[in-house]
C-alpha cells in the first residue's frame, strides 16, 4: 500500500510542479495583464493543490496533512478574491485587455 501512495504523491507532486512551471512560462509569454493574470491564478489553485495533495499522501494522517488541508482550503478561497480585486483594480486603472478581431471584420483595411 506504501508503494502505491508513494506513486500517486508523486505524480501529484509532478503534476503541480507542471503547472507551476507552465504557470511561470505564461507569466513571461502573454501578450496583457488580463491574461498573465489568469495564468497566475490557474498556477496558484491546480499547481499549489497539486503539490499541497501529494504532501498530504506523503505525511499521512498525521496533523501535518491537516494543516495541509487548512493551508488548501485558505488558498482556494483566497485566490479568486486576489484574482477579481486584481482585475477590478486594473479596470479601474484604465488598463484595457488585449481584444481580438471581431467576428466578420475584414482583415484588409
Amino acid at each position: 500500500m506504501t508503494v502505491v501512495l508513494d506513486i500517486a504523491s508523486w505524480i501529484a507532486l509532478a503534476g503541480g510542479g507542471f503547472f507551476c512551471v507552465v504557470g511561470g512560462i505564461g507569466l513571461l509569454r502573454m501578450p496583457d495583464f488580463y491574461t498573465r493574470m489568469h495564468a497566475a491564478s490557474v498556477t496558484e489553485t491546480l499547481g499549489a493543490g497539486l503539490i499541497l495533495l501529494g504532501l498530504m499522501l506523503q505525511a499521512g494522517f498525521t496533523l501535518v496533512s491537516v494543516k495541509l488541508a487548512i493551508i488548501g482550503m485558505l488558498i482556494l478561497f483566497t485566490s479568486p478574491a486576489a484574482t477579481n480585486a486584481l482585475a477590478k483594480a486594473g479596470m479601474a486603472r484604465g488598463i484595457e485587455p488585449l481584444l481580438g478581431p471581431r467576428e466578420g471584420a475584414s482583415s484588409k483595411r
